[in-house]
């Protein structure tokens, strides 16, 4: 998918230059590139459990605000966004920011651990 991602956003940035209407391309092509962004960071978070065999908390609340930026900047280039909306949308951001600062202050906290399988021989 990071291939297409990438791919898919190469070809839109051609459009930005030729169609008519530069705010609707251009539109499209924040839309791929802050889509792009939240697919590597969910890679991210699946090497993660790969190579450790758990997810980290952080990680997971990285890819939590890589979306929620995305989908307020989508709102944005929409044009519909209310001043009230903001508020709410910035009030979501920070709280998971600041969510991501007290993970850092408990590092080591896993989920998703895989199960150890005991040995037989005893």
């Amino acid at each position: 998918s990071l291939g297409i991602g990438i791919f898919k956003t190469v070809k839109d940035l051609t459009f930005v230059f030729s169609e008519p209407t530069v705010r609707a391309s251009f539109k499209d092509l924040v839309t791929n590139v802050l889509s792009l962004i939240v697919v590597l960071e969910l890679i991210r978070a699946f090497v993660d459990y790969f190579e450790h065999e758990a997810v980290s908390m952080e990680i997971l609340i990285e890819a939590l605000i890589a979306f929620l930026i995305r989908e307020f900047m989508i709102h944005l280039f929409e044009g519909k966004v209310t001043g009230f909306e903001v508020f709410w949308w910035a009030f979501a951001i920070v709280l998971v920011v600041v969510s991501r600062f007290i993970l850092i202050i408990y590092k080591g906290i896993k989920i998703f651990k895989k199960p150890r399988i005991s040995s037989l021989q005893e």
